[in-house]
């Protein structure tokens, strides 16, 4: 069998791997990436890069880079066009830091999961190394950490508004969103002679001017120094943002910092299916660059894995997909799928089984409705969550349809499904096909769904369907499991101190618990990240979309009972459940009757259970994430 990369190589990481792939000393395109470099199209500098350079174009990539001083970003001299930078694939800082600010001992972005190989804020400090090197050469930056934070946004790590990073890293363009569109339209313009500074008509990027006297057709919102002091304002200026992340209906914002204004392009268009194929379709090498010695975990979640869509309708409160990949699916093709699945069976580890076939919603392979393709997503109305559109167009055709494919590629033994599952989705679907489907074929022994809670109250703020709905769900499924002779489990994620929790919520959910039997060993407590509705909430106490107060867990001793109520069964977190009994006036749960959470006696040398995961919710498609097994109710 022919090796798959036998003729595939890398993108260059030095002068010498330059010169053998482009036949030149001096790139167009300098990247600059807080991840080590993976050749893969599950990594945001490994697509970039790719597109480059199938429109010509020479790239060099700097991985991690010592950013103490100037000399690392001299690798490979100044670039005939600009430099690009990204922190990763991750937020720098949620990349370092847990939900309480604790630094985290593993980093899987890096060789042999090495903390420590890129520094907090990895896109301005970059920048500012870069600006070192080179004075005025042209910058761009894009990737997550740029895109969530193109406004001025709430920053939980300083607890203060900060300004747009853009400002902060001085850099000449943003590019938000996935960025293949809007690069390629950067790297044509800048390759025509035009000058960076005057490449401001590009959808999906930002810019910064002194002067709005050449910029047209556009709303301000509330400046940076207004939503610094003012969480009103602060919640205005959220939602106009939120509202016009459409590439059809959002229109251009301003916001003033200073003495100049951040100017915001309305999104670029989705890709089509085709320019979906081709971007995942390019001479990847599916692995890291070979001068890495030591094990990258990161290729692990991924390396077995199909990414089938980009785009979310959920509409999840704490989630950033819609403020980044948009509200719109985009899906490829089956027969992009199928040759990308053929590839895997080629590689050498591959054992038979495809990891995942997903994205950031597993069974999302279509737009929410017809009328998003013409005229946009709704800027008033969610397609799902706590209440769901009608119109929203309920099918799992296409999506069993691909399954089955890709089960009878020759090597293929299995094919899983472990990207989340939206739960309420399938239940709206009359028919029973793709749940069978599902169950029989592509459920790992566990299915992963995220009710996230069970009190309506938090439900609602957090964007999630009612809590009953998620009852008759388990029950559906295991309906199924009994029709078909097979024993498979429900593994469901929680979060404490949303917004909206209160100590009575958690008991709420403590209780649920306890009366279905579900013994979840990995709970997720809120983390406020750039560029979400919760965060915004977190921030101001206020809902936005309606400007009413929202109770907000801050107290760490209160997350710390939320937490404990949520894993009340183990010995270590006994104690801190028992405070929280206490506290909410619930002594009635404490003791040794049938309804009671916490015994009344101390226990005693209850050691700190180990968590599953080392890095925050949500995984990447094809992770395998260690979950507590339990049975739902029958």
């Amino acid at each position: 069998m022919t090796d798959y990369n036998e003729y595939r190589k890398p993108l260059p990481m030095d002068r010498g791997e330059l010169y053998e792939m482009f036949g030149t000393d001096e790139p167009d395109f300098v990247i600059v990436t807080g991840d080590a470099y993976i050749d893969h199209p599950s990594f945001g500098t490994a697509i970039i890069g790719r597109v480059l350079a199938s429109r010509g174009y020479s790239v060099g990539i700097i991985a991690q880079p010592d950013w103490r001083n100037a000399e690392a970003f001299r690798r490979f001299g100044r670039p005939r066009l600009a430099f690009m930078v990204n922190a990763g694939n991750m937020d720098s800082m949620v990349n370092h830091y847990t939900s309480s600010k604790k630094r985290r001992s593993e980093d899987n972005y890096s060789p042999g999961g090495r903390t420590g190989m890129r520094p907090d804020r990895a896109v301005t400090v970059y920048c500012n190394r870069i600006r070192e090197a080179y004075g005025s050469v042209p910058i761009v930056i894009g990737g997550i950490e740029a895109s969530l934070r193109r406004f001025a946004h709430y920053d939980y790590w300083d607890d203060r508004v900060r300004r747009s990073v853009l400002v902060d890293s001085g850099a000449d363009i943003l590019s938000y969103g996935m960025g293949e569109r809007q690069t390629v339209e950067i790297a044509d313009a800048l390759a025509s002679g035009l000058d960076i500074h005057d490449i401001t008509y590009i959808a999906g990027t930002c810019f910064m001017t002194g002067s709005l006297e050449s910029v047209y057709d556009y709303d301000e919102i509330e400046s940076f120094e207004a939503v610094s002091s003012d969480k009103r304002a602060y919640c205005r200026a959220f939602m106009r943002q939120y509202e016009e992340q459409d590439a059809i209906s959002g229109r251009r914002l301003v916001q003033k910092h200073g003495s100049r204004w951040l100017v915001a392009n309305p999104p670029a268009l989705p890709l089509t299916t085709q320019e979906l194929d081709d971007v995942y379709e390019l001479p990847y090498t599916r692995k890291p660059h070979p001068s890495y010695k030591e094990h990258i975990p990161a290729i692990d979640e991924v390396e077995f894995s199909l990414v089938s869509t980009r785009g979310c309708f959920g509409a999840c409160s704490f989630c950033a997909l819609t403020f980044h990949q948009g509200r719109v699916i985009q899906a490829r093709s089956h027969e992009s799928l199928i040759r990308e699945a053929e590839i895997l069976t080629k590689l050498p580890n591959f054992k038979g089984y495809i990891h995942d076939v997903g994205g950031p919603t597993a069974n999302f392979r279509h737009p929410a409705c017809k009328k998003q393709l013409t005229k946009g997503v709704c800027k008033k109305r969610q397609c799902l969550g706590y209440e769901h559109c009608r119109n929203v167009t309920v099918d799992h055709r296409d999506f069993t349809a691909l399954l089955k494919k890709l089960r009878a590629v020759e090597g293929v033994k299995k094919v899983f499904v472990r990207s989340g599952i939206r739960y309420d989705y399938l239940m709206f679907d009359k028919d029973d096909s793709f749940m069978r489907e599902l169950v029989a074929h592509h459920v790992s022994g566990q299915l992963k769904v995220a009710p996230e809670h069970i009190s309506d109250n938090v439900l609602r703020l957090m964007g999630k369907p009612a809590g009953g709905l998620y009852d008759r769900f388990c029950q559906r499924y295991m309906k199924v499991n009994r029709q078909l002779g097979m024993e498979q489990y429900i593994v469901p994620y929680f979060m404490s101190s949303h917004p909206g929790s209160t100590l009575d919520s958690a008991i709420e959910l403590a209780l649920y618990l306890k009366r279905t039997g579900q013994r979840p060993e990995q709970v997720q407590d809120f983390y406020p990240t750039p560029g979400t509705l919760s965060t915004c909430m977190f921030h101001t106490g206020l809902d936005p979309r309606d400007m009413q107060p929202v109770y907000v867990p801050r107290d760490p001793a209160e997350k710390a009972m939320q937490r404990a109520l949520m894993q009340y069964f183990m010995p270590y977190y006994r104690e801190t459940a028992r405070k929280a009994l206490i506290k909410a006036g619930r002594e009635d749960l404490i003791g040794s009757g049938r309804d009671c959470l916490v015994p009344a006696a101390r226990p005693q040398n209850a050691a700190k259970p180990k968590q599953a995961g080392k890095q925050e919710r949500k995984a990447p498609a094809g992770k395998k994430t260690q979950n507590a097994k339990h049975k739902t109710r029958k």
